[in-house]
């Protein structure tokens, strides 16, 4: 499988989707849109992974590469490619489906649980996955669901932490992406912006959680098997 990365950050490393690529021994490349006008070929990836970034989703004057980037993602899911979305890159599909990106009524800065919405029509995409798992997060903003999707996961400060769409494009607020290292450039590089509120951690409650670590890492090594079964 051969995977692609658009990046909004130097700080946004791929954590476990690097991990993944190695143990699977798949090639991961990257794009960064704010530094190139150059957009990959459609058939030189399997899968395009949409990471988070310190910009919303309708920054153009400060970041008018966005459009650039926008119109690539729209046509890779118009090629019916597998796409994956990570909090800002959650955002970045809610809106090119047509949904409303706002902000949130909490910050969420830390680990708190996501869980699968109660159904019993639960997508498929669900299976094999927990229903309930402690994750990090790291967002102000939320979405509307795009017409069509379904929901994935809701956590008791944010409604929607996920959705899916035609089967393939899976957008997912929180991050399962991160290792102890990420978790720490994130705290370093914008700690000074967090806020007192319910959901919004110490820092040192968010470092050295092994166990979440380890979990979410499973998380997205399952995630990314079903992506693998889509090619």
């Amino acid at each position: 499988m051969k995977i692609h990365v658009l990046q909004h950050s130097s700080i946004n490393t791929l954590g476990t989707i690097e991990e993944y690529a190695k143990t699977k021994n798949y090639r991961l490349e990257s794009t960064r849109f704010y530094e190139t006008i150059s957009s990959p070929e459609l058939d030189t990836f399997d899968l395009l992974i949409i990471m988070g970034g310190p910009i919303g989703v309708y920054d153009y004057k400060e970041n008018p590469w966005l459009r650039d980037e926008k119109t690539f993602i729209k046509q890779a899911i118009e090629a019916g490619k597998p796409v994956l979305g990570i909090c800002l890159g959650a955002q970045l599909l809610a809106d090119i489906l047509g949904a409303h990106v706002y902000e949130n009524r909490h910050m969420e800065m830390g680990w708190f649980p996501v869980k699968a919405p109660g159904s019993e029509n639960k997508p498929e995409f669900l299976e094999g996955l927990p229903d309930e798992i402690t994750v990090f997060h790291w967002h102000s903003r939320t979405f509307d669901l795009p017409a069509g999707a379904v929901q994935l996961f809701e956590s008791e400060g944010c409604k929607n932490q996920g959705f899916i769409y035609n089967g393939r494009v899976v957008a997912l607020q929180f991050h399962p992406e991160v290792n102890e290292d990420r978790i720490l450039s994130l705290i370093k590089r914008f700690g000074d912006v967090m806020a007192n509120g319910p959901f919004v951690q110490k820092k040192e409650e968010m470092l050295g959680q092994s166990k979440y670590l380890a979990a979410t890492k499973e998380f997205m090594f399952l995630v990314l098997d079903k992506f693998e079964k889509m090619i």
